[in-house]
């Protein structure tokens, strides 16, 4: 597929690439210059709890965590 560089030295991923490889805005890649003239792109892997907050604040229920009575630690 073709792509160009912008005015700014950016480079724009082929839709149909990015819809394959489910990648979003945002996400960083890594640039490898092989030679000269070559060049390799790779994904960074995200951080290993990304997305979890999300996923915590997209819950469906809320209030759904209820603080229970407990003795506290200062007495043991």
């Amino acid at each position: 597929m073709k792509t160009t560089i912008s005015s700014k030295g950016q480079i724009v991923l082929p839709a149909e690439f990015r819809h394959m490889d489910g990648i979003k805005p945002g996400q960083e890649f890594d640039v490898e210059r092989l030679e000269r003239g070559d060049y390799r792109l790779v994904r960074r892997a995200p951080p290993r709890n990304a997305g979890a907050i999300d996923w915590l604040l997209a819950c469906p229920y809320k209030d759904f965590f209820v603080p229970i009575d407990s003795e506290s630690t200062d007495t043991l």
